[in-house]
Parts: structure tokens; sequence; C-alpha cells
């Protein structure tokens, strides 16, 4: 192999443990628990969510949480564009440097938002299709519920979370970590963990591993309901796991006897609980609910 061929597949430069640390040196930043920053410091580990995320080129990806930018390069190798939301000002303020630096080529393919992603609308971006992520663990779940919520153009997604909280999102009902994430997350999604992310990629090194988490959007659970009168069903039916969906719901059907009515209407067992029950069950249930209120 001639050495032009061999430079000419040299995979694109990706942000190193060296980079990280250097980078955070100028910076003068440490990461904090307050926003749940562990930097992403193997290029391979880059490349393998990019390559899990099935980007064909023509996408606008949203970045949630894009740190010192090690995700955000390997997603403008591949991306059309890249929205980038991080409410760090620091961080915010050295991402467009990074990118200038290392994709200069790029660099008009990329916005940064400094914004806390819990409060995004729709109106701050211009219909990103695909969300692609290391979520920051703490907010996780109520980042990803989010933003399916407020962004309808958003078609798929591949986040990389605690594996705890992976293994919460692909859960099935039935199982004991099966609960509100994992069927609020079914409500208009297909979800399975795709991948597990050791923890030694990560400056700092967390306590845990990382699960990859893979969503690609579907048509909602039910059309004679809305999500949030089911997600009113599913808070409730959770609240307490151990009682039973007659006990569960009677505070939100207005008495025992009126949860016992819907849930019958609705083709359940007044003495089962939450965790059996599917996402088409609580949709069933909340239209029952609906038509005796």
């Amino acid at each position: 192999m001639s050495s032009e061929s061999a430079a000419s597949r040299q995979l694109p430069e990706l942000l190193t443990a060296a980079h990280i640390r250097d980078l955070a040196e100028a910076l003068s930043i440490r990461p904090t628990k307050q926003w749940g920053q562990n930097f992403v410091i193997d290029p391979n580990t880059i490349r393998r969510i990019v390559g899990l995320a099935e980007l064909d080129g023509s996408e606008h990806v949203l970045e949630v949480g894009p740190g010192l930018g090690s995700l955000t390069l390997g997603l403008l190798d591949e991306a059309a564009r890249v929205t980038a939301v991080e409410v760090d000002p620091k961080l915010a303020a050295q991402l467009p440097e990074t990118v200038k630096q290392l994709r200069p080529q790029k660099l008009q393919d990329l916005t940064v938002l400094r914004q806390d992603a819990l409060k995004i609308q729709a109106g701050e971006l211009n219909e990103p299709s695909v969300l692609v992520a290391n979520l920051p663990y703490n907010v996780a779940v109520p980042v990803v519920l989010h933003l399916l919520q407020v962004l309808p153009s958003l078609t798929k997604g591949l986040v990389m979370v605690q594996e705890e909280v992976a293994d919460r999102l692909a859960a099935a009902p039935g199982s004991k970590i099966y609960g509100v994430p994992s069927v609020k997350l079914a409500w208009d999604t297909s979800t399975r963990k795709v991948g597990v992310v050791g923890k030694k990629v990560f400056w700092p090194e967390p306590r845990i591993s990382s699960g990859l988490v893979r969503f690609d959007r579907g048509e909602p659970a039910a059309s004679s309901v809305s999500r949030q009168e089911v997600f009113a069903v599913i808070d409730a039916a959770f609240a307490q796991r151990r009682k039973t969906l007659r006990a569960a719901l009677s505070g939100l059907a207005g008495s025992g006897t009126a949860a016992e009515q819907a849930l019958r209407a609705a083709g359940i067992d007044p003495q089962a609980r939450g965790e059996t029950l599917d996402v088409h069950a609580f949709a069933r249930i909340a239209a029952a609910l609906a038509q005796t209120g």
C-alpha cells in the first residue's frame, strides 16, 4: 500500500485523553457533579456511538451536553448539521473554537445553544431529526422525554446514559425494573439497549458503566387520548408500586369505585399492578377514565 493511499484512509482526528485534559486545564474546568459531567476520552467509543446512530449525512443532529466536544466532532463528520445544547457557559464558548481548530470546514454546520435542555422549546431549534447525546446521569430520563414531547421532528435517537437507566428505558412489562420511564418512552417510540460502555473511557471515571439506548419514533400508542392523559395514569399507577391499580388510580378517578369501573371498561383486572401493563393498556385506561369523567 502506498503512503498516499494509507494517508487517505486515516480516520479524522478526535479528542484524546490528552486533548481533554489540556482543554480542561486551559479553561480551568473541573467536571462537576451538579451538571453530571463525565467527558469521553476514547476516540473509538465516539466512533462506535456515531456508527450506532446510523447517520446517512443528511441529518440535523441535536446533541445535548457536548462538553469539550468529543462526540460533536464525530457527529460533524457524519451529519449535515449539528446543534449542540450546553448549559455550562465555558464549555459552550469553547466548543466552536475546538471545531474551528480540528474541523474548520465544518464550523458553519455547527450551532451552539447555551441552554438548559429541560427548558428547550421547539422554536429555539430548526427541526432536528436525530438526538445523539452523552446525557448527564442525573437528568437523562426527563431530558429524553421532554425533547420527544417538544420536538416532533425527532425521528430517532441514540443516547448514552447510566447503565441502570438504560436498562429501565428498554425494560419490558413484568420486569422488576419496568416503570415510568419504560412506559412513557414506549408511548411513541420503539426502544432497545444496543451496547455497554465501560468506565475507563470517561474522565473522571464514573462508578458504574454506561449503556447505549437506541429509539425510533413511530405512531403514538393511541389516538383517542392525549399524551398528557396517558402519562397522568402512568404516574398514578407507579406512585406506589405495591398498590393495586384500583387503589393507585382512585385519586385520579375520584374514587375506588370509579377507578374499578374504568379498569373493567378497559379490560384490565382492578387487582393488577402497573408493572404488568404495556403502554397500550395504559392508553385504554386513560380513554375509559375520560369517558366516565
